[in-house]
């Protein structure tokens, strides 16, 4: 196996976390605000009330900050793709591209299109037009970040394609298996409704600002009635989506699924972690082995949430390492022979092929389709074992915590929408408080989504097919390096820009 420079992986692992975060620091909002603001002025067009229509021009103003932005982070991240990880590109560009130029079309045809009689259509078309060309917005962003999560969910879970031994290239057999496997469906529901709840959280915390100024408390409380209404019906949604994402990772990423809960020994009847708290185990041989100085479990709940069935079995850390026949889960160096089979099968091909011997390039076709599912494993083939389980303690304090803040937020916004709907919302500066500082705390929850997503599937960029050591372009770390500080210092100034426009845009005021 060639060398491998752990410091340009790792750099680049940095690089692409980096641009990925500072982009989604903008997108649901996008995503949440867009359909907010589409009930909003749908009630204006069926009421006639200008006071709406003033409502709707405020949060579409945000909206459109908050949308520019996000093209320009969204940008540099598919460059990166073929900048940074340019073996991973070429290994899947038959269908990874797919899902991002059908993306491309959604987002610069059908939004950008409309997006301008949005902001510039008001007094040039007719309402129903314009209200046609607000829902067309919402709609398109959501279908952009659709194809967007396709690709991801296919990461996640490759089904799908087939490989080309001749090219060397993953190409697409069935665009419908991949659109709708468990990963993708529940990546799309679960991540778009958690930018409802964001979107509907940001709402709320501006309006609670506004009545804790006392400034337009009318316009205040309207905006807190359909975000807290939408966000409600999100909230709850995002519990079932939730709970499926949870149930596919178990299935199909059985690694992260034992990383989110760090359990350690399979078991049947298995326990959900309420609350715990981990510590190194310093008597383990594997290093990454974590004990709990404190722990409350819920029995057979995991059981149940993996398997629907609270008496099955579900493998731990160290059956997926070192295998456990009785309940047929393979070894990890099972896995890894049967990559390095795979990967000199393919070598094997190719000579054969060159050489012109057909017998011999069908039979070593044969072998390598036989291990292929196992072809990534290849790569660690004289190496650590263990640099195939994922960072736990991220994966499972992420993943509790996210879940914590969820259900702080359920309560939260059907708190405050009770008490609106009550006229009693604007004397409670407990709960205004508490909505106003619960923005970040969106933000920082949905962020944690992502780092279980990601952190959980390490070190695969694609799903026991491609480790990340074998993704990497061929640059030097240094170049890597000095882009990443370059980005880092453009993403903070375009934050700390947003961050100052939407703050004199909400003095303003809805009135302005």
């Amino acid at each position: 196996m060639t060398h491998i420079d752990f410091s340009l992986v790792d750099w680049s692992r940095a690089q692409f976390a980096l641009t990925a975060c500072y982009h989604w620091l903008f997108v649901p909002l996008t995503l949440g605000l867009s359909f907010i603001i589409a009930f909003m002025e749908t009630i204006y067009v069926k009421t006639g009330n200008e006071e709406w229509k003033r409502l709707t021009k405020f949060w579409m103003t945000i909206f459109g900050i908050n949308f520019a932005i996000g093209i320009a982070t969204g940008l540099i991240l598919e460059f990166e793709f073929g900048t940074n990880w340019s073996n991973y590109s070429w290994f899947v560009g038959d269908i990874f591209g797919a899902p991002l130029a059908i993306e491309g079309i959604m987002a610069f045809f059908l939004e950008s299109t409309f997006i301008a009689v949005m902001f510039f259509g008001w007094n040039k078309v007719g309402k129903k037009f314009h209200l046609l060309a607000t829902w067309l917005v919402a709609i398109g962003s959501n279908l952009s970040a659709l194809w967007i999560l396709v690709a991801n969910g296919w990461m996640q879970l490759p089904v799908g394609m087939k490989f080309n031994p001749d090219t060397a290239r993953n190409e697409m057999v069935d665009f419908w298996k991949i659109l709708f496997s468990p990963i993708a469906v529940n990546k799309f529901l679960h991540t778009v409704s958690s930018g409802y709840v964001l979107a509907a959280l940001f709402v709320i915390g501006i309006s609670s600002w506004y009545l804790l100024k006392k400034r337009d408390v009318v316009y205040a409380k309207r905006s807190i009635v359909v975000a807290a209404s939408f966000g409600l019906l999100a909230s709850i949604f995002i519990m079932f989506t939730g709970d499926g994402s949870a149930r596919a990772v178990a299935h199909h990423q059985p690694m992260k699924f034992a990383a989110m809960e760090n359990l350690y020994m399979g078991q049947q009847n298995a326990p959900l972690v309420a609350f715990g708290i981990l510590k190194q185990d310093p008597n383990a041989t594997d290093h990454k082995k974590m004990n709990f100085s404190y722990l409350v479990e819920i029995p057979d709940v995991l059981s149940y949430m993996a398997f629907l069935n609270p008496n099955a079995y579900v493998p731990g850390i160290y059956d997926l390492v070192h295998g456990n026949a009785d309940h047929g889960v393979p070894s990890y160096n099972e896995r890894i022979t049967k990559g390095e089979i795979a990967i000199n099968a393919l070598a094997a091909y190719k000579r054969a092929k060159l050489a012109g011997n057909d017998s011999l390039a069908n039979a070593m076709l044969g072998t390598f389709e036989k291990n292929y599912n196992n072809f990534g494993y290849g790569y660690y083939a004289n190496r650590e074992v263990h640099e195939l389980i994922p960072n736990i303690t991220m994966s499972f304090y992420s993943f509790r915590i996210m879940v914590f803040l969820g259900l702080h937020f359920f309560a939260l916004i059907l708190v405050v929408l009770i008490l609106t709907v009550k006229n009693r919302i604007e004397n409670k500066k407990v709960i205004l408080y508490t909505a106003l500082w619960t923005i970040p705390l969106a933000y920082i929850a949905s962020m944690l989504g992502w780092i279980v997503a990601e952190v959980g599937r390490q070190p695969w960029v694609i799903q026991d097919i491609l480790p990340t050591i074998a993704a990497v372009s061929q640059l030097k770390a240094s170049s890597v390096q000095l882009t990443f500080w370059v980005f880092a210092v453009f993403f903070t100034a375009l934050l700390i820009a947003e961050i100052g426009i939407i703050v004199k845009q909400i003095g303003k005021g809805f009135t302005a």
